[in-house]
């Protein structure tokens, strides 16, 4: 049976979430904005209300709650701004859910619980100056010398490259096996080696904190490898699962902020002598963000089901991140739109949604990436393998 209500625990954060970003981001995010500056006072406030391990078993530090509420809190949290909605995508789906898929026990009791406990902040390490949707193509290496691996390269486009304590970092260990060859290490930020340094003059998401990471002959553990040598490409994939279910949620969430703005406005602003509400070109554009309002929550909760049932989702996330995020820029522009010329000016927020909407449809998973990969399930081109380890079906068991 379907049953699309929310539950009573899943309306109680959504209600937590809101009251928390009208409060504490909203009235702020503008100053924010313009100078800049990621707080990282909202990270802590967010570790207060448990909210960093939303979708972690308690037995690891989380609040054991399940991946769609997770898919709230990305809601939610990008109704207020794009940057705090990225914090929690990156450290908790990207890194801490990694670590519950694919890490040893030793490594959750070390890295995951203070993680999930938001006492430590997780970043993930795949993209490269010259290497982003190609992944095979990543030019970091680590080389092995006894029971350490020494590190060398660089990342970028790194979110909370300042402020994490640790990152998962994926390198080459055999060259010559191109995708085959690459394995993921947690690397800490206080291991000799490590620099980062922050993007600045960026078009959007400017209130987060987004920047470079540098690997010069980093001794990492041997004990501090994820998975096995060679397994790094299928733990981004699954990584980029999790990281893009959390995408499209949030995307959710900008649809939603874009179409508070424009319903404010249209009862606001009058031409003709009538709300603009009232003219039937401005309805199309409100009636288009409503529908692609429900339409990307149904695409979300629905891989957020499958997640819940412990399957496989990668066809149904990137198909929810493709059609929410261009759905969000496209609301994004049509709220300019019916601001008119204020819609140009950060004197109505507007604008910046129009500046953050346009990232999501690059990162993750380009636009283009993700058509290609729904065309290849449809035409039968492409079709996923088991993995050696799923994330753990909701509820979890202790």
């Amino acid at each position: 049976m379907l049953n699309f209500s929310l539950t009573e625990e899943q309306e109680a954060v959504r209600k937590m979430v809101r009251k928390f970003v009208d409060r504490e981001i909203i009235p702020y995010i503008q100053e924010w904005d313009a100078k800049s500056h990621f707080e990282t006072g909202i990270l802590k406030r967010l570790a207060e209300l448990n909210l960093m391990g939303v979708c972690i078993p308690e037995k690891y530090g989380g609040m054991g709650m399940d991946y769609n509420t997770l898919a709230i809190v990305c809601d939610e949290l990008e109704r207020g701004d794009t940057a705090f909605r990225t914090a929690v995508s990156v450290h908790t789906a990207l890194n801490s859910m990694t670590l519950l898929q694919w890490g040893n026990e030793y490594q959750k009791e070390k890295y995951l619980i203070p993680q999930a406990q938001g006492q430590k902040i997780g970043a993930f390490g795949l993209t490269e100056p010259n290497a982003g949707s190609d992944v095979g193509a990543i030019q970091t290496t680590a080389r092995r010398e006894g029971d350490v691996y020494v590190l060398n390269g660089s990342k970028t486009w790194i979110s909370l490259c300042d402020v994490a304590d640790h990152f998962l970092i994926f390198a080459k260990t055999d060259p010559s096996k191109k995708h085959d060859g690459i394995s993921c290490f947690i690397v800490e930020r206080t291991f000799s080696g490590v620099t980062t340094k922050a993007i600045k003059g960026k078009l959007g998401i400017r209130a987060g904190n987004t920047g470079e990471v540098f690997l010069e002959e980093v001794r990492v553990p041997k004990e501090n490898l994820v998975g096995e040598e060679g397994e790094g490409f299928k733990i981004a994939m699954s990584a980029l699962d999790n990281g893009r279910f959390t995408v499209a949620a949030g995307a959710c969430g900008l649809i939603q902020a874009c179409l508070e703005a424009s319903l404010k406005y249209c009862h606001e602003r009058k031409t003709f002598g009538k709300e603009i509400g009232k003219h039937q070109l401005v309805q199309q554009m409100i009636a288009k963000m409503s529908a692609n309002l429900e339409i990307s929550r149904l695409l979300v909760y629905r891989a957020g089901w499958l997640k819940n049932q412990g399957k496989r989702n990668t066809r149904e996330t990137s198909l929810a991140k493709w059609f929410a995020c261009d759905a969000a820029f496209e609301a994004a522009s049509d709220a300019v739109q019916i601001h008119g010329a204020y819609g140009y000016s950060n004197e109505y927020p507007v604008e910046r949604y129009l500046r953050n909407a346009k990232a999501p449809v690059i990162y993750e998973g380009t636009r283009e990436i993700h058509t290609i990969m729904q065309a290849e399930y449809a035409l039968g081109y492409r079709k996923d393998k088991p993995l050696r380890k799923m994330l753990p079906s909701w509820p979890f068991a202790e």
